[in-house]
């Protein structure tokens, strides 16, 4: 029956130098600028970063352009509530300027009214005193007359 054989120490130190060399070698030609595989391998890498580029500056355009169609709406709305809420306050300076004017008619008419029955009042009393006038002059003139 055969043995293993065992390496020496020499013939250690030999594999693991070739094997250094032939990684060293391998990386060698991966990295040479001349290899038309690392070529294609760097075309295909710089088209995607560039459809990558392209796609991202698409969003972003698409994104500014919602962003400024979307300010342009708010605007537009807030315009709009705001020229319906002048003309909801000119609607109500209006009203309450009818309101005022009403009111201010209500009043003169009430006043006018107080004042007629106010000279009513007086004209009333003037009378009501001259009868008692008349009647105390009456008494007054019969009790001379029995004298």
């Amino acid at each position: 029956m055969s043995r293993f054989k065992e390496q020496g120490f020499n013939e250690r130190l030999q594999t693991a130098n070739s094997a250094r060399k032939s990684a060293l070698e391998k990386l060698r030609t991966k990295l040479s600028a001349d290899d038309p595989e690392k070529q294609a391998r760097l075309a295909e890498r710089a088209a995607i970063a560039a459809a990558r580029e392209a796609r991202l500056a698409e969003r972003e355009a698409a994104r500014e352009l919602e962003a400024r169609q979307r300010a342009e709406e708010e605007a537009a709305a807030a315009a709009a509530a705001l020229a319906a809420a002048q003309a909801q306050a000119a609607e109500e300076a209006e009203r309450l300027a009818r309101e005022t004017a009403a009111q201010a008619e209500q009043q003169a008419l009430e006043a006018a009214a107080r004042a007629a029955e106010y000279e009513a009042m007086i004209i009333e009393q003037e009378a009501q005193r001259a009868a008692r006038k008349a009647a105390r002059d009456a008494r007054y003139a019969a009790r001379k007359a029995r004298k």
